[in-house]
């Protein structure tokens, strides 16, 4: 939570802070961990969250092997990867389904797909980045456009200019067209479909 700053005489204490979402609610706990290992990350340093209270659930009825999946010695993982700073704040950057582990390394979609959008110039979203297993380095990018013909070439042609580490460029035979890219009702991307079309897609 954010709440007003606290002010007395020769003391203040700071209870917002822009770009993140405020402390923990009193009473939960939380944690940010490295999302292969589990290991306790410092400050500032994003990774998956987890978060311990009176909010946790128990788990799933009837369903061990999901509550398993979400719960840990009492620690619910939450699927966001976040970072506390050194005065307790957390910020929220994305969702840990949004990432590849690839070589060891998380490599975030969204930052990717930001890059690639502002490559073809494009107001409307005409692509999407996801995962696919790869027996070398465990994942690989995949992206998935509705670009034609020469947009896409053109696309591919500034992949070199991407202000990306080169892990996170994903190779220019891992670009496969859609018709539209698979949508929610609610007019979001369907992130479970856009695995699907990508998994299919390679194996084609």
């Amino acid at each position: 939570m954010n709440a007003p700053d606290f002010r007395a005489p020769g003391f203040r204490q700071v209870g917002a802070k822009r770009g993140t979402i405020g402390h923990p609610l009193p009473g939960v706990g939380v944690r940010i961990v490295d999302p292969g290992t589990q290991a306790l990350l410092p400050a500032n340093q994003p990774g998956l969250m987890l978060v311990k209270g009176p909010n946790v659930m128990q788990g799933y009825l009837g369903r061990p092997d999901k509550t398993a999946e979400v719960l840990r010695d009492g620690w619910y993982v939450t699927g966001d990867i976040a970072a506390l700073d050194d005065d307790g704040f957390l910020q929220i950057t994305d969702r840990l389904s949004r990432f590849s582990k690839i070589g060891g390394e998380m490599v975030p979609h969204i930052k990717i797909e930001e890059k690639l959008q502002e490559l073809t110039g494009s107001l409307e979203r005409t692509l999407v980045v996801t995962g696919v297993g790869d027996e070398r380095k465990g994942e690989r990018l995949v992206v998935l456009h509705c670009l034609d013909e020469a947009a896409l070439q053109n696309l591919l042609s500034k992949l070199p200019q991407l202000d990306l580490p080169k892990l996170w460029v994903p190779k220019a035979n891992q670009f496969f067209r859609l018709e539209a890219l698979p949508l929610l009702g609610s007019g979001k991307l369907d992130l479970t479909k856009v695995r699907e079309l990508a998994a299919r897609s390679v194996a084609e």
